[in-house]
């Protein structure tokens, strides 16, 4: 299949270690080293990886294509490190766990997000911190899948997403107000420029994806009244009024849409997330993401100067250099 074939669709690549759990065969990897990881994957290539963080997340992703089964509206592809060889036992998981994945890139050793733009990606799930950071350094639309393997329950058919605004669908610049002036220099320069759409994040083209869906889903729903909507998108913010107004303007100007949205001023995200129980949730900052991955499959974005490499400042709530009550994401 050519790659301008994807030009339409909503393209995700993930890594192994975000579909799967491979916390066995890490572990052998980590302790013996390349050939005893190698001899450990041939020898159970026929034993079924278990469902890892983003596993329920990307089958309902999937799902989607029921759509227009002629011309599928989604694509999932295998993005790894691992050679060919030790990559068959994934590609055997994927087939027992009935999913249509079909295409993989494996690079030996090496992270393969150099891809991404080829293949008209939005959005690459990993595991692995390092190749993440690599990503989102050369402007690429990735994260760092935290969090529990949850049950994949196959009554529920919805897909949940969830998305923090700063860092992630916008650009961090008022992030950046709000740790040089703090919040009453944040909520000034928010007010004074909510008439001004932020710049995009690295995640907005993903909502965009996710919002062609959702209008395939409505011209269903408008042939088919019966048709029950399956995809429904939050935005979760630690932002209040009156700093609400530039975000749900910023949408508005970007062309995409959520359908809900929790101005929390601080409140702890992870109280909403076990409410709202989305299948992922996108956050760039691991201080919220801690309570979060506790019962959400969460993913962090380590986009923006707030991931910039720094000496730790002590802080009474734990978190270093922020205040308790609240933060712009």
């Amino acid at each position: 299949m050519a790659a301008y074939e994807l030009k339409n669709r909503l393209v995700v690549g993930i890594a192994s270690s975000a579909l799967f759990d491979l916390a066995e065969a890490d572990a052998v990897f980590r302790d013996q080293g390349e050939e005893a990881y190698r001899a450990y994957q041939e020898e159970h290539l026929d034993d079924t990886l278990d469902k890892g963080v983003a596993f329920p997340f990307v089958r309902r992703l999937l799902s989607l294509n029921d759509l227009s089964p002629e011309d599928p509206l989604v694509e999932v592809i295998i993005l790894s490190r691992n050679d060919p060889d030790t990559g068959l036992r994934v590609m055997r998981s994927i087939q027992s766990h009935d999913l249509p994945i079909s295409r993989a890139v494996f690079m030996q050793g090496r992270s393969p997000h150099r891809f991404m733009p080829a293949l008209n990606m939005s959005l690459f799930l990993s595991a692995d911190e390092g190749d993440v950071r690599e990503a989102v350094a050369c402007g690429l639309p990735a994260g760092r899948v935290l969090g529990p393997a949850l049950a994949d329950e196959d009554d529920d058919q919805d897909l949940r997403i969830a998305f923090d605004f700063d860092g992630v669908l916008a650009d961090d610049a008022s992030e950046q107000v709000y740790q040089a002036d703090g919040i009453e220099g944040f909520r000034s320069h928010e007010t004074t420029n909510a008439a001004t759409p932020h710049d995009p994040g690295p995640l907005r083209d993903f909502l965009a994806g996710v919002n062609r869906l959702q209008r395939r889903e409505e011209e269903r729903r408008a042939q088919e009244p019966e048709y029950k909507l399956r995809v429904h998108v939050s935005l979760v913010t630690a932002r209040a009024a009156p700093a609400h107004e530039r975000p749900v303007r910023s949408l508005k100007n970007w062309g995409v849409t959520v359908n809900d949205a929790f101005f929390l001023g601080g409140i702890d995200k992870s109280a909403i997330m076990e409410v709202l129980r989305p299948h992922i949730f996108f956050d760039d900052q691991v201080g919220h993401l801690t309570g979060t991955a506790r019962s959400t499959p969460s993913v962090h974005v380590p986009f923006g100067k707030i991931n910039e490499p720094k000496v730790p400042v002590p802080a009474s709530d734990g978190r270093a250099g922020r205040p308790p009550a609240e933060t712009t994401s």
